[in-house]
């Protein structure tokens, strides 16, 4: 991979890093995600013993969502660690 094929992958990188911070940081995103997940909850938890099957999609569809929000916030932490990498090779640059 060449130093520009390399620099559009990390670009893209914090591009998308920022969209996820964008959607993490959207009251109406956080809002529907926690009811989901508190239905998920309140399902799980309301089966009857005999209702294996509706247990494990309730414990699906939770992991699901944990998921999701994993994934956005995994996408943010990419991003600040390529914005670090790049200012701290800007500074040594300033130094040298």
């Amino acid at each position: 991979m060449t130093i520009q094929e390399e620099q559009l992958k990390q670009d893209e990188l914090v591009r998308i890093g920022a969209e996820a911070e964008q959607l993490l940081d959207n009251p109406s995103f956080n809002s529907t995600v926690n009811n989901l997940v508190d239905q998920a909850f309140q399902a799980f938890c309301n089966s009857k013993p005999e209702q294996t099957t509706e247990r494990e999609r309730s414990y699906h569809h939770y992991r699901a969502l944990v998921d999701i929000v994993s994934t956005l916030q995994q996408r943010v932490s990419v991003r600040d660690q390529i914005v670090a990498n790049d200012n701290n090779s800007q500074e040594e640059e300033t130094i040298e």
